[in-house]
């Protein structure tokens, strides 16, 4: 019964979680969002513990710094957050 109890919290944490990322994307520029919430939908579950981190900070990032990245105006002094921005822009181009 406890394993039961254990997989629902954890089941519930994942969702908190992942709605509170799902808020984070929302950015207030339509493209932008679009490109945080694929990342988010398409890649974020199967990343590393490593990447999510990365993906996290770069959801703390004020908007103009991520917009400076996102239209490839700044490159990131992080290599990280430079690697999964290289993935979120790669997802637009297929």
């Amino acid at each position: 019964m406890t394993s039961s109890c254990d997989d629902a919290q954890n089941r519930s944490r994942s969702k908190e979680r992942s709605n509170r990322l799902r808020w984070q994307c929302r950015r207030g520029m339509k493209e932008l969002d679009a490109l945080l919430t694929g990342y988010l939908e398409e890649h974020y579950d199967g990343a590393s513990d490593s990447e999510k981190g990365a993906f996290q900070d770069i959801l703390a990032l004020p908007d103009p710094e991520l917009f400076g990245y996102l239209l490839q105006r700044r490159k990131p002094e992080s290599e990280p957050i430079a690697r999964v921005i290289e993935r979120i822009l790669g997802r637009t181009s297929s």
